[in-house]
């Protein structure tokens, strides 16, 4: 697994440890996330996660654009 993919990995798991019950209520997270995975979830963040959660979604967005 690429360096990218773990950074992405790691701002999946944070975003649900920290906004699982506040903005991720609705979904669940997978074992493996891929950057669609991460995505998904982003909007999310932004709606429910006040400031922090944006700033989170924003460091995801980058992540998974750095990849490509």
């Amino acid at each position: 697994m690429s360096d990218q993919l773990k950074d992405i990995e790691m701002l999946y798991r944070t975003a649900f440890e920290k906004y699982g019950a506040i903005a991720l209520w609705s979904s669940r997270p997978v074992p493996n996330p891929t950057r669609a995975d991460a995505m998904a979830i982003t909007r999310a963040l932004r709606t429910h996660g006040g400031m922090n959660g944006r700033r989170l979604a924003e460091q995801i967005e980058e992540a998974c654009s750095a990849t490509h």
